[in-house]
């Protein structure tokens, strides 16, 4: 199974130290090599980003930064793991060299958790027999 794991925390604007750095690479490294880490990227700062919201048809978009914002989104990684407590290990063993913040894990859909028949397993056949 896949999951999603997206990493919340306080923004500080304070680069991580080499420290703090070589110990991410090599959880990073460890986990890759097992198989469990399938990709995995971190966010810049918000001041670089933008938020685009619809509501009521109307769309708007706000520059950052979210200083409005308790947590923001600081990364992201796609996981494979055996079941929704594994996934759960993984994101505890990160927030341990991370840091303070949260991890929402969520598992993600693939065609193989369609029923058969439906529409969403008909076009993963279409993509496969082509």
């Amino acid at each position: 199974m896949r999951f999603l794991s997206i990493y919340k925390t306080v923004e500080t604007n304070i680069p991580p130290t080499p420290e703090h750095i070589a110990r991410m690479g090599k959880l990073i490294d460890e986990m890759t090599k097992a198989g469990t880490l399938l990709a995995t990227e971190g966010c810049l700062p918000s001041a670089l980003g933008a938020r685009v919201r619809r509501s009521g048809g109307k769309l708007t978009v706000t520059d950052g930064p979210f200083v409005e914002t308790k947590e923001l989104v600081g990364g992201f990684a796609i996981l494979e793991a055996g079941s929704k407590e594994e996934a759960i290990a993984l994101a505890k063993t990160f927030l341990d060299i991370a840091g303070d913040g949260e991890c929402e894990i969520r598992q993600i859909y693939t065609a193989s958790d369609a029923a058969p028949g439906c529409a969403t397993d008909h076009n993963a056949q279409l993509t496969t027999s082509s």
